[in-house]
């Protein structure tokens, strides 16, 4: 099977075995509620499981339990092969950042140690250049080189270069902050799909990627020997790339043998049956509670019937004690009122305008009610484009203005809001939108916010939570443009399918940046940033963006 792989991404088979195992593992979150409960279930080796669940249902959580960041209370987990991560906000962890910081986080351990333990002697001989140091410094890269170092930073220059199109020694200094997400994302898949670690944990590995850079992404997961459990609410990929569904819900995990194609009737059947022993339970429940009551009454006036009744007690304790079956989860119910309202004719207009050193100048107008993609490769300069509209203060030349009464709101591409740090959803909308306690609580309950997840910081929601909350506050603002940027990257399937919903009731106008294909397809104009620097209308969505042969 050897010459059906990708040869750049074939690994070590010196030892081929690669699983990940978790037993009974039960974790209780800081506020002690409950998240998952006895959960089991192994990854075989060369296997691509995709981990699926509403938002905030634990699959991070569970990630990071697999990677060591988390303990759980009860439970073991246990890999082979070595264990290579990505985290779901790669760019957010330090500002500052290098690519050479980046590539290391993914490393493998060993090279990681010795590379913190050679950059403290490095510093030291800044401030003592004596031969006591000097000896520790030459250990010190002696220790890097044995760890395997050197030979890592050649491989990443191959990752570079594939990624960004810049050898590593080029590029090692610059700043992470200063890549799009995407670009981000592809350099620590490419290192993770090339290193040595043979299991792969990869929490959203597609968020920020553009179309090509997904099918990429699809492809080689298919090509890997390498055994992979991802997070990802991308249904295409899923389908082309996953061949086991873990599912994480109501903090029960169960897993589906088939792909993708099968899974929706999968879950479906499998609801069906849990509520038919559920209901046969409850019948047999309540027939045991009422022989008991009639024995009961019975023993009070025929002391033979005592045994009979102590016997039918026994029963039901045991009954009781084993407990019901696993309830079906229950579906997810968003209810998104974005309202919108009636502005000028022309919500947007653009006249000679060019974002430095990005895109030649182009002119635009979108009209009220109109439903625009703009798609592209990741670094056009899309993101910039929606933060220029939404009155941010981004390098340009030319005009770009909006209409009478258009009112920006903007959907931020990355989760970095310093604004909404360690503040609660309900104290961000009491304070910011002048709502009382009960008011906000039943507007988080539409989204799916309420309860105790209202009370929880901004940062310690997950990634979907984040991004409802974000699409809450856009529609409490009384925007009448919305310009979201890859809005669904972080949405499970219900929240995405809300916001379409949502959407299509909106009465004003929608700029979205996205490479969701299934997302897209509701546009009513495409409007693409061309490889070559141009930006032009499209008919149709534009995925690969070099393959067009446009009209001069």
């Amino acid at each position: 099977m050897d010459n059906c792989w990708h040869p750049i991404y074939r690994v070590n088979t010196l030892d081929r075995m690669a699983h990940v195992e978790i037993a009974h593992i039960t974790h209780v979150l800081p506020d002690g509620r409950p998240l998952l409960n006895d959960v089991s279930f192994r990854i075989g080796e060369g296997v691509k499981a995709a981990l699926v669940g509403p938002n905030g249902a634990g699959k991070t959580t569970l990630m990071r339990l697999i990677a060591g960041d988390l303990q759980a209370v009860e439970g073991t987990v246990a890999s082979s092969g070595g264990l290579g991560v990505m985290r779901q906000f790669i760019g957010s962890i330090r500002d500052g950042r290098i690519v050479h910081d980046l590539l290391l986080s993914v490393a493998p351990t060993r090279v990681r140690d010795a590379a913190e333990h050679l950059a403290k002697i490095e510093l030291l001989m800044m401030e003592r250049d004596d031969e006591k140091t000097q000896m520790r410094y030459a250990q010190a890269i002696t220790d890097y080189t044995d760890a395997g170092g050197y030979d890592i930073e050649v491989l990443w220059d191959t990752c570079t270069m594939a990624a960004l199109g810049i050898p590593y020694d080029d590029c090692k200094y610059r700043e992470v902050n200063t890549l799009s997400g995407g670009e981000q994302k592809r350099l620590v898949l490419e290192a993770l799909l090339r290193g040595p670690d043979q299991v792969l944990l990869l929490d959203e590995p597609d968020n920020y990627l553009d179309v090509p850079g997904k099918q990429w992404l699809e492809q080689v997961l298919r090509e890997t020997p390498k055994t992979v459990l991802l997070v990802s609410h991308d249904r295409q990929l899923l389908a082309n790339a996953a061949d086991r569904i873990v599912t994480v819900e109501s903090g029960n995990i169960w897993v589906h043998g088939g792909g993708f194609t099968t899974y929706a009737q999968a879950r479906r059947e499998r609801n069906e049956r849990l509520d038919e022993l559920r209901r046969r339970w409850d019948e047999e429940h309540a027939k045991l509670k009422r022989l008991v009551n009639m024995l009961k009454q019975k023993a009070t006036y025929n002391d033979g019937m005592s045994a009979a009744y102590h016997a039918a007690q026994t029963r039901l304790r045991k009954f009781e004690e084993a407990g019901p079956p696993e309830m079906a989860a229950k579906d997810q119910n968003i209810n998104m009122r974005l309202r919108g309202g009636r502005t000028g004719k022309r919500a947007v207009i653009c006249e000679r305008l060019e974002l430095t050193g990005l895109m030649k100048p182009f002119d635009l107008e979108i009209w009220y009610g109109e439903r625009v993609a703009v798609l592209g490769s990741n670094g056009s300069g899309k993101s910039h484009f929606l933060r220029l509209l939404s009155g941010e203060d981004v390098d340009h030349t030319g005009v770009a203005r909006l209409g009478a009464r258009v009112i920006p709101g903007h959907f931020a591409q990355t989760h970095s809001h310093p604004e909404l740090m360690k503040r609660t959803p309900c104290e961000i909308v009491m304070t910011e939108h002048a709502r009382l306690k009960n008011e906000a609580m039943k507007i988080l309950a539409r989204y799916e916010l309420a309860g105790t997840i209202a009370e929880q910081r901004f940062e310690t929601l997950s990634g979907g939570q984040q991004a409802r909350l974000q699409i809450l506050l856009l529609e409490l603002s009384g925007a009448t443009l919305l310009l979201l940027d890859e809005p669904t990257d972080n949405l499970d399937l219900a929240s995405a399918e809300a916001l379409q919903e949502g959407l299509d009731a909106f009465e004003g106008t929608v700029m979205a940046v996205t490479h969701d294909r299934w997302f897209a397809a509701d546009f009513d104009r495409y409007l693409v940033f061309g490889a070559d620097g141009k930006v032009y209308e499209s008919s149709e969505p534009v995925w690969d963006e070099g393959r067009v042969v446009r009209a001069r």
